[in-house]
């Protein structure tokens, strides 16, 4: 099972529907096959894995440009076609967006992990280099989301246009007033985010009812969650579990 983004690329192995292992690279665009296939090879020794043993492989990826990479370095590593997840695979979700096309496999594949997991309707908050919500209903529709500037971007934008604020790391605040830049800075981003993240899921809860479910996933995730209002349930590899209940289902039709 394989999520690439701009940022980071997360790969896992399941046996049995289970989550034997999981790994993150950076996202590398300019790597060929034979690296990404050495690399994998050398993830796979240390934890036991057997790459002849592998039989399949799902990716959804928001990279187009390394694609046809991946699916050579399948091919010649792992003996297999990799399968894409797009808006014409079967992910058991009907997608009402304006232009399926338009969405993200990522966004799709947290839908149906969402849906399957933790049943509808649901919307799913995914932290990476956007923060994501992804919207099903409880009748197995995708109903789209919102797509909000990342925490990563947000502290990177703080820092390059302006002359004196300082470079912060994502934190819990000790005080919800700072006494000093750095601690206001990231009082700021915690409470801003947590706020926007609440605002957000309330009025998604609004319109879909109270039993509406909301998960988080993605870097800062747990710390969100253990601080809303609205976010509950955190799942560190909720994308690998919808990649693997996506290849489940494929490999049944």
């Amino acid at each position: 099972m394989w999520r690439s983004s701009f940022g980071r690329t997360t790969i896992g192995a399941f046996e049995r529907g289970k989550l034997i292992w999981s790994g993150r690279l950076r996202t590398v665009h300019e790597q060929t096959a034979d690296e990404w296939g050495i690399l994998l090879r050398n993830l796979f020794s240390p934890a036991g894995l057997d790459i002849a043993k592998i039989d399949g492989i799902i990716i959804c990826s928001v990279v187009p440009p390394i694609d046809t990479t991946l699916a050579f370095m399948t091919r010649r590593y792992f003996h297999t076609e990799a399968m894409f997840v797009g808006p014409r695979t079967d992910i058991g979700l009907k997608i009402l967006y304006d232009n399926p096309n338009e969405v993200g496999a990522d966004r799709l594949v947290n839908g149906v992990a969402g849906f399957y997991k933790y049943g509808g309707p649901c919307v799913v908050v995914d932290m990476g280099t956007t923060i994501n919500f992804d919207v099903v209903s409880a009748n197995a529709e995708y109903l789209g989301g919102m797509i909000c500037p990342g925490i990563g971007m947000s502290i990177t934008g703080l820092f390059a246009k302006t002359a004196r604020l300082p470079m912060v790391d994502f934190r819990e605040p000790s005080l919800l007033i700072g006494k000093n830049t750095v601690n206001s800075i990231q009082s700021g981003l915690y409470y801003g985010f947590i706020g926007m993240i609440d605002g957000i899921v309330e009025r998604v809860v609004a319109e879909l009812g109270n039993k509406t479910t909301a998960v988080a996933t993605g870097g800062q995730a747990r710390l969100i969650a253990s601080a809303s209002r609205f976010v509950k349930e955190f799942n560190e590899d909720l994308t690998l579990e919808g990649l693997e209940i996506i290849w489940r289902r494929n490999q049944k039709t």
